[in-house]
């Protein structure tokens, strides 16, 4: 029988081990990527930016490297995206009271996301002119 909570190493026990805890993992992130597709527009709305910023990145005569900074900064994007949209899941699931702390976490997660943005056009800007 596992603990339910944190063991003496401060680390939960997860009862999986080897290639099961990998396709576990694997199982645990296609649940959050489709959680996120499903329940976040935002999310959507960046997965649709990016993915044609994506097909644009590929179509360009550009040398690899540049190619591969166009592709980088969207997934970054795409990461703080996710992050952001689990920052707001976890505050909300604490409370939905307002209060400055929760506010800050979730200015502080949009903000992230504008300046991961705010990196993408600056790249894009950089290597198309």
């Amino acid at each position: 029988m596992h603990a339910s909570g944190p063991t003496g190493t401060g680390k939960y026990q997860h009862g999986k081990t080897g290639i099961t805890r990998l396709f576990a993992t694997l199982r645990y992130s296609r649940d959050g990527f489709l959680a996120a597709i499903q329940g976040e527009a935002a999310f959507r709305q960046l997965m649709t930016l990016h993915g044609a910023l994506m097909v644009a990145a590929v179509a360009l005569h550009i040398s690899p490297v540049e190619r591969a900074l166009l592709l980088a900064v969207s997934f970054i994007s795409l990461l703080v995206e996710l992050l952001n949209s689990a920052i707001e899941a976890v505050v909300d699931r604490i409370s939905l009271e307002q209060h400055p702390l929760s506010k800050n976490a979730k200015d502080m997660g949009s903000a992230a996301q504008t300046m991961a943005l705010i990196m993408v056009a600056s790249v894009w800007i950089v290597i198309l002119f």
